[in-house]
Parts: structure tokens; sequence; C-alpha cells
């Protein structure tokens, strides 16, 4: 037992709710006290004394013993919670709400409610069903990497010969009038345009096709109505236009010496055949993942039991922020989606809501298996698992080690068990058929 916490005990509310009852040592209740005295001496005053000079014993006789009481239990709840937590071996899943504050012989007496994750019993796992997904990489897949490689592979070659034609890389001075008079943002010097890329105004590229390199001529366009500028909405104009230069991509031949080029191989079905690979391989990774998304849902709808509200509330919470983050790394934020959307905090949370729901029951569900059947991991293991992360992290092993703690050592070592018994749900599980309409996810 602490020197800090003379006695914890725990009573059982049901619904997954308990009752936390803490016995605090008077001598660490009175360490608290004097510090939250310390905080705050500075703020108070009374007649007859310099502000932050007013004693305490002065402070709680005039305002009353408990003065102090609220900023005490600030300070020195979280260390006497977490040794109820480890003594009485619970894993709250809510904030704590303070019930009961009271003095008893010897020190304080604290009564906290909070919600416990539930226990559940392990679900019946075997049999369950997921789409079967194919897996064999096409003709039309491989034929798209590989033209994607030689576009990539492409030389631009400037073009002397003949006049400008769809497909071409342009080079161009341009500048637009309105009725005669030139307007902003109209006017560019050694602008790159590709022919038939739809870039700019509907009409526009199709009347510098069959110019020449030195050829000065007139672009004649209406801007659509719906244009973005209001004052160029639905106006007839006129480029002045200069055709500086033309280009165009030379694309290499798909043979043999492509492939020895862009490749260790020395012929294009050797190349080909490592494209199938490479894409099979994405399929797999993409249809191992989605077979555990499915898998964990069908698990979650095994689960009856009573889940605590806060526990899909941070799950929600979680799913929510994620969004946020993936709108930010879009170079959108929330707050403009939802007044794009006309979406509301509580509209948001409501979508998630049954994704919430599903994910906890499914790892709950995950939990009591890797418990059932006495799941774990070896050394070996949680070594290469370190040596993964570290290098997802650019970080020496030892260093992310020592990073993460105790606390984050557990938690790879949670991850590593959970993986391990989808790994066995996925070997007793069912591939049927589905069309994507019956598809689960």
């Amino acid at each position: 037992m602490s020197d800090k916490v003379m006695k914890t005990s725990l009573e059982n509310l049901g619904d997954n709710e308990v009752k936390v009852t803490i016995e605090i040592a008077a001598a660490a209740f009175e360490t608290a006290l004097n510090d939250a005295y310390l905080k705050n001496r500075g703020k108070i005053s009374l007649p007859g004394f310099r502000k932050g000079r007013v004693p305490r014993k002065m402070l709680e006789s005039q305002y009353g013993k408990n003065f102090f009481y609220e900023d005490a239990m600030e300070i020195i709840f979280p260390e006497v919670y977490e040794i109820a937590i480890k003594e009485q071996n619970f894993e709250p899943v809510s904030r704590p709400n303070i019930d009961e504050l009271e003095d008893i012989e010897g020190g304080v007496r604290l009564v906290v409610a909070t919600f416990i994750k539930p226990t559940i019993e392990a679900p019946d796992y075997a049999g369950l069903e997921y789409t079967k997904k194919d897996l064999e990489a096409t003709e039309e897949e491989i034929a798209e990497v590989c033209k994607e490689a030689v576009e990539k592979n492409a030389r631009v070659i400037s073009i002397t010969d003949r006049a400008a034609a769809d497909g071409d890389i342009v080079n161009i001075d341009f500048e637009g009038f309105v009725d005669g008079v030139a307007f902003e943002g109209g006017k560019a010097e050694n602008f790159e345009l590709t022919l038939g890329s739809g870039s700019f105004i509907p009409g526009f590229e199709a009347q510098i096709e069959g110019k020449e390199a030195g050829d000065e001529f007139d672009v004649n366009v209406t801007f659509p109505e719906e244009y973005h500028a209001p004052n160029l909405a639905g106006a007839a104009s006129v480029f002045k236009v200069r055709l500086l230069d033309i280009k165009h991509r030379e694309l290499p031949e798909l043979n043999d010496e492509f492939a020895q080029e862009v490749s260790e191989h020395d012929t294009l079905e050797e190349y080909k055949a490592e494209i199938k690979e490479k894409i099979e391989e994405r399929k797999k990774e993409a249809a191992d993942r989605k077979t555990e998304n499915e898998l964990a849902i069908a698990l979650s709808k095994l689960v009856h039991d009573n889940i605590p509200r806060s526990m899909i509330d941070n799950e929600v919470n979680r799913l929510v922020n994620e969004f946020s983050e993936m709108l930010r790394a879009q170079g959108a934020n929330f707050e403009a989606y939802m007044q794009a959307t006309g979406m509301t905090m509580p509209a948001v949370r409501a979508m998630y809501e049954e994704q919430a729901n599903q994910v906890v029951r499914g790892r709950l569900a995950i939990e009591a298996i890797v418990k059932k059947e006495d799941i774990q991991v070896t050394e070996e293991e949680m070594d290469k698992e370190y040596a993964r992360l570290a290098e997802m992290y650019r970080m020496e092993k030892e260093t992310f080690v020592e990073y993460i703690g105790e606390t984050g050592a557990q938690n790879v070592s949670d991850d590593l068990k959970s993986q391990k018994a989808m790994e066995m749900i996925k070997a007793v599980a069912i591939a049927v058929e589905r069309s994507d309409d019956e598809e689960q996810v």
C-alpha cells in the first residue's frame, strides 16, 4: 500500500459501472492542501494583509476548512486514482466522477463513479463468412501499368517541320481582351499548354492547332456563363497569341529493349511477369484488410452485451478526428466542410455512430478470443515488431522502445496478440461468392 493511500475498495453497480472508494492518508492530503494554498495565495487578499501574504489558516478560518479541498484534489487525484486502478485491477473507460469527499479518521475518503471495460464471453468464431476476392491480375491491369511506364519514360522533342496538332505541347505568349480592353489575369508569357488537355476556355486550344512556331494570331472565345470571375462570365473575348515553340512527347516502343531500360529484366515478358506479381501482391494486401474488416464486423454482431456509452463516444471522437485530419491533408478544413455540406457536429457524429459501435464490439470480441485461446507473443516477435515500427518512424530501435515506454510496449504486445487472433479467425472462416451489393463492407 502506498504511503498516500490507506485503503481502496471497488463496488460493482451493474452495467459496467463501478464505485471506487479511496482513503487518502492525512499527511498526503495535507501536503496537497498546502500545495493548493501556495498555488492560489497570490490571487487572494484580505483586509490587513498584502495580496499573497494571507496565512492559510486565516483563509480556512474565513472561508471554511474545505476552501482548498477542490484544488488539493486536482493535485493528488491522478496519483491516488492510478493506485486504486492497479490495486483493484479495473480498466476505466470514462472520466471518473467524484461523488463524495469527506473527512475520516486519519485522512479523507474519496468516492468515485466510473464505467469500466466490459468482460465479455469469447464468441464462437468458427465458420464466419467473408467475401471471396479475385486476386489475379488481369491483362488490362498489366497493360495499364505498362502504359504508365511508357508515358513516364517518354521523350519530349521539338517540332520544326509541321504545324501544331492535338496532343502537342506548345509554348505561347498571350493576352486577352474584352471589348478591346485587356482584363486582369488574361496575360502570360512562355506559357506551356498541352493541346487537347481542356485546360483553357473551350475552343481556345483547338484554334492553336494548325499554326506553326513563330505565328501570331487571334483566338476568339466566349467565357462560360458559370465562369468563376463574374466580370468575364459569358463575355466574348479575343486573345492575342504568339506561338513560340512546339514540342511532342515521343513514346518509347514497348519491347525487350524498353524492359531492359526500366527494369532488371532482359525481356518484356519477364518485365510483365514482375508487374503481374506486384499487382497481385497489392490485391492480396487489400483483400486481407477488407477480409479482416468483414470478419471484425461479423464478430461485432455476436457481441450482445451492454457496452458503456463512453466507449462508443471515444471511438466516434477518434473517427471524427481521423476524418478532420484527412481533410487537412487534402488542404481543406473541418469547419469549411460542415459549412459547405450544411452538416452540424451532431450530424457528423451520428454519421460515425454505427461504425464506432462495430469497431468497439469487434475489438472486445477479439480481446476475449485472445484471452480464451491464451494467445501469447514471444520476445523475438516483439523485437521484430519494434524494428518494423522504429523503421517506420525513422528511429533507432532502442530509442523507439525507450520512447514508447511500458505503456507503449503493452500496446505493441496487445496489437500482436490481436493480429494472431485474427489469423486464427481467418483460418476457419469461409469465403463466399457475393455481388458488390451483397458485400458487408
